[in-house]
């Protein structure tokens, strides 16, 4: 019998990617799981955007933390956290923050490497303490989703980016990452280079416009994430039926 932590990790199948719907509170986290999800995956950006907070770890950590414990108690899935940069800087910090999450009955998270407020990546070598930090934090089995933003920094997703990207994907496996998230990575043949250099299963984001998700499977994305755009579809289609039922 998979406990949760088990139950999460044996979804990542290069070539059959589980998908993620991300959700931001109890009620989205209940009709996703009714559609059939096999994972929970809430996104920073709908969590700020629904309660009225920027994204940017604008939502406070107290609450980040009571909405994550909430979500877990609703749900019998496994649920993982998008906590952007531990909301911290200090690798301790950061490993700390970790464990409040992972108390919440959580069994992975995001960790990404842009600077929160201000420009750019954190260098390669505190991200890796930092990352190494909290798998000595959290033990073996909590999933540390580990996120490079270098293709959301530039338009330019060439070939020399791409080496950064599989610089940092080692780097990260090596410091103790379960896995690894390139948002805006969609290329089947940089996805591919991403798959065979880097020894994590590899996060994409499905966007508008994105290719179909059959040719990032074939490709071999082990995951596939829907950031804000379930909230944003949402919200929209609210707009609209509130505008016809106001007028």
């Amino acid at each position: 019998m998979y406990d949760k932590f088990s139950q999460f990790a044996v979804l990542h199948v290069p070539g059959s990617p589980v998908i993620l719907y991300n959700i931001w509170d109890v009620g989205s986290a209940k009709a996703v799981e009714a559609a059939g999800a096999k994972a929970l995956a809430t996104g920073s950006h709908p969590v700020a955007d629904a309660s009225g907070w920027p994204d940017g770890q604008g939502v406070p950590i107290d609450f980040a933390l009571a909405n994550a414990a909430r979500i877990v108690r609703a749900t019998t899935l496994p649920v993982t956290v998008d906590f952007e940069g531990g909301y911290g800087t200090d690798p301790q910090i950061v490993a700390q923050n970790v464990q409040r999450l992972a108390d919440t009955g959580a069994v992975g998270c995001n960790f990404e490497d842009q600077v929160i407020g201000g420009e750019g990546l954190h260098p390669l070598a505190k991200q890796v303490e930092k990352i190494a930090a909290i798998r000595k934090q959290v033990g073996a089995s909590f999933f540390i989703n580990a996120r490079t933003d270098l293709l959301l920094k530039t338009q330019q997703h060439d070939d020399a980016l791409i080496d950064q990207v599989v610089e940092r994907g080692r780097a990260f496996a090596d410091a103790g990452a379960s896995g690894f998230f390139v948002p805006r990575l969609s290329d089947a043949k940089q996805i591919e280079r991403v798959v065979r250099e880097v020894p994590l299963p590899l996060n994409v984001i499905a966007f508008p416009g994105a290719p179909p998700k059959f040719e990032w499977a074939s490709a071999g994305v082990a995951r596939i994430s829907h950031g804000p755009f379930p909230h944003r579809a949402l919200m929209a289609k609210l707009e609209e039926l509130a505008r016809e039922a106001l007028n």
